[in-house]
């Protein structure tokens, strides 16, 4: 790729085979074809790949993180605070951001630490396509790092490189005094901002469609009650916005500008649209217990990407019956306990009972829900059997008795069994499976649903060992 420096053409991007045939970033287009004649050449389009990389931002925000900017020419900058454990953990994240950028056609490493700057110079330079550096440790794992990590100008790099400053342990070692006498107080400032000495504030993304408010305080603010007090009131002028082009807002992120150049985020997600001013304050104004307003907050801005419109439904005058609205319940709930921990249930296509039922965001339409066989159910399915003791006659016996959960119960009364065979067009190992149900009842009354995991005779059939599978009433 070619652009330019100064008023002549130069390598501004390359591929593996033209860096092993001896090209280099920078160098003259001139001098590279004479190098390597036949070189495919192409204009750098600095433009379009901008544009790129703003539309990967608002992409990396819907997913992971409210605080998402471009880090051009190449890069993204997250803040990950408060959202790595949605994930599973840090790495888990990164794994998951480079698998679904790889499955788009990007080829990406990625790294976590404790700055934007470290976190850049790991990325590019550390050699490892996922990095998660320890907590505390970024000296020790910047140090070996060149100086060209620290995002330092060409020239810049060029001129540190001639005293034999080659690393970032070597100029972190050298007095700050001469250093900037002699180099400026840039490569000082991107030391500091690499170490997370100095903090470097991340301004996000914004579509620019998305509807959005701010405001900024002529002193800084950092009570409990005046930080609610103006996020109501921004969130008033943000419903406002979502009026005024028919929208309603499906998620909505809010950022707190410190004096001390962090940002504070957090983000609600709604269940369906919704511009409810005074119900969607109280979900922003619960969510303020995370953040930490540090020596004060002196800007406050809210944005709703991802606006969908608003549909309406008209109230019955005659007194006919509406389904209940029960979006508000879901919201706070899913505020307090988490996204992924108010649901609803719905049937699957699966004969095995614990695959036969799937979890559905609480928002979707509730579906009849129904088994695929006129066998009862129980009222209650574990998720995953429960391994109990039995005494049985095999083949076809009901158990006399089994031990559940360390509790000896004898059957008084028992119907079945009832067939299931394996899903054999699903996995091979299931062609000879199945399982004989059956549904017990104790000497107290309790009724409980058991199986053998194969038919008592054919072992290939299963383990013939006895699971519990769900209990009824």
């Amino acid at each position: 790729m070619v652009g330019r420096v100064g008023r002549r053409r130069a390598i501004a991007h390359m591929n593996l085979a033209a860096a092993k045939a001896g090209l280099r970033f920078g160098q003259a287009v001139a001098h590279a074809t004479a190098m390597v004649p036949g070189l495919v050449l192409h204009e750098l389009d600095t433009e379009g790949d901008n544009a790129a990389l703003q539309r990967l931002a608002l992409w990396a925000q819907r997913l992971y993180s409210p605080t998402v900017a471009a880090d051009p020419p190449d890069g993204l900058v997250i803040d990950a605070t408060g959202c790595a454990h949605l994930f599973g953990g840090e790495e888990k994240m990164l794994i998951d951001l480079r698998r679904r950028l790889s499955k788009a056609g990007y080829a990406a490493t990625v790294a976590i630490a404790d700055s934007w700057g470290g976190a850049h110079a790991l990325a590019r330079y550390s050699r490892r396509s996922v990095f998660v550096a320890p907590a505390g440790a970024l000296g020790q794992q910047l140090k070996d790092l060149p100086v060209a990590a620290l995002r330092l100008a060409p020239e810049i790099v060029q001129a540190l490189a001639k005293p034999g400053f080659d690393t970032i342990g070597e100029l972190e070692a050298t007095a700050k005094g001469p250093l900037a006498h002699r180099f400026g107080m840039e490569p000082i400032r991107r030391l500091d901002q690499a170490h997370a000495r100095e903090r470097e504030p991340i301004e996000p993304v914004f579509a620019a469609e998305t509807p959005r408010a701010a405001k900024i305080f002529a002193e800084p603010i950092g009570a409990p009650e005046t930080l609610a007090r103006y996020l109501t009131e921004l969130t008033i002028e943000l419903c406002a916005v979502l009026e005024a082009a028919s929208l309603g807002a499906k998620t909505i992120d809010a950022w707190f500008y410190r004096v001390d150049n962090r940002v504070e985020s957090v983000r609600i997600g709604l269940s369906s649209p919704a511009r409810d001013a005074r119900r969607l304050a109280k979900l922003l104004c619960e969510k303020l217990e995370k953040v930490d307003p540090g020596f004060g907050v002196d800007k406050m801005a809210l944005a709703a990407p991802g606006a969908e419109p608003l549909a309406y439904s008209q109230d019955d005058a005659l007194g006919g019956k509406r389904r209940a609205d029960l979006s508000g319940l879901v919201d706070t709930l899913r505020v307090r306990l988490g996204p992924d921990a108010v649901y609803r249930l719905a049937s699957a296509e699966s004969d095995i009972p614990e695959r036969s039922v799937r979890k559905v965001p609480a928002a979707e339409a509730p579906a009849a829900f129904s088994w695929p066989v006129d066998w009862p159910r129980p009222f209650r399915v574990f998720p995953r059997p429960e391994l109990i003791e039995t005494v049985a006659l095999l083949p076809d016996q009901p158990p006399a008795s089994f031990t559940w959960r360390g509790v000896r119960r004898r059957v008084r009364r028992a119907d079945g069994p009832e067939r299931v065979f394996g899903e054999w067009w699903k996995a091979d190992a299931e062609l000879a499976r199945s399982r004989d149900y059956f549904q017990v009842e104790d000497e107290g009354g309790e009724r409980y649903w058991i199986y053998r995991d194969g038919d008592g005779e054919d072992a290939a059939s299963g383990s013939q060992r006895w699971f519990m599978a769900g209990v009824f009433g």
